[in-house]
């Protein structure tokens, strides 16, 4: 397979990048983030929210960086959509390093996948492990099997997904009072709009053990669940909400934040 990535990646003729990284943070994270080694065919750009004009201390060029007044990450994922040059984009964060292989991996299925335009992949811990009990095999993704996405998972075609007008929906994600759910909202929509998408196993990403994730079962955490339920499946989202919690591993909520969780309130 790498010998493969590489003569795609060589037959590439557009001046165009092949592929943009991304990065969400915030002024006083910044200095965190450990940018990827520089290729000629990658651009990174950083979106950087802060509500005032703070010095951000980045070794990269003016032009790639992107400052925000607003919060909430997904505001930042859909400016790295409208600036992005690149072919595909992968979104990063301050907190993650990226596996340079597995980059290379994806991008050689979407070169050789034209009707791709959402790949999620891997990430695995500071351990090497990996973070979730990921599929063994390449499948489709469907509105059933993508609730578990991460944004640093994913890469995405990016005409493609303008041409749809997809965006991230700003009032999911962190900084948001429904403060998860954005990625699997943004794949399903790209479903919804005939777009095509696959899970490969192949590790991208590090990315630390603790996530929003460590918060189930509060009353905030079944809320904000049952808020992207009935974004993604409109009316029949309390029978999805049902079956979430007879299938979920996480452990028993109680049988009122069931209640409420499944009427949606």
């Amino acid at each position: 397979m790498p010998n493969q990535t590489l003569e795609l990646l060589m037959m590439m003729t557009s001046s165009e990048p092949l592929l943009t990284i991304g990065y969400s943070t915030l002024a006083q994270r910044a200095k965190n983030i450990r940018f990827p080694k520089e290729k000629s065919d990658r651009e990174v750009i950083v979106i950087v929210q802060s509500a005032n004009e703070a010095e951000i201390s980045l070794e990269i060029d003016e032009e790639q960086l992107i400052r925000l007044k607003s919060r909430g990450v997904a505001k930042s994922r859909n400016a790295a959509l409208r600036s992005a040059s690149g072919k595909y984009l992968l979104f990063g964060d301050d907190d993650v390093t990226f596996n340079e292989a597995g980059i290379d991996e994806v991008l050689a299925y979407f070169e050789a996948h034209s009707e791709c335009s959402v790949i999620m992949a891997q990430a695995v811990d500071e351990s090497g492990a990996l973070r979730k009990n990921y599929p063994t095999k390449p499948h489709k993704l469907t509105r059933f099997n993508s609730a578990k996405a991460a944004t640093y998972e994913m890469m995405v075609r990016v005409d493609a997904i303008r041409a749809k007008g997809i965006k991230f929906d700003e009032n999911f994600g962190a900084g948001a009072e429904n403060y998860l759910g954005d990625e699997y909202i943004f794949i399903s929509d790209a479903l919804k709009a005939g777009l095509k998408g696959v899970f490969l196993p192949v590790p991208v990403a590090v990315h630390p053990k603790d996530s929003s994730g460590s918060d189930w079962g509060t009353r905030k955490d079944l809320t904000a669940r049952a808020a992207v339920f009935s974004r993604v499946f409109g009316p029949t989202a309390p029978l999805i909400r049902a079956l979430f919690l007879v299938k979920s591993r996480k452990g028993k909520v109680g049988f009122i934040n069931a209640a409420r969780f499944i009427i949606g309130r």
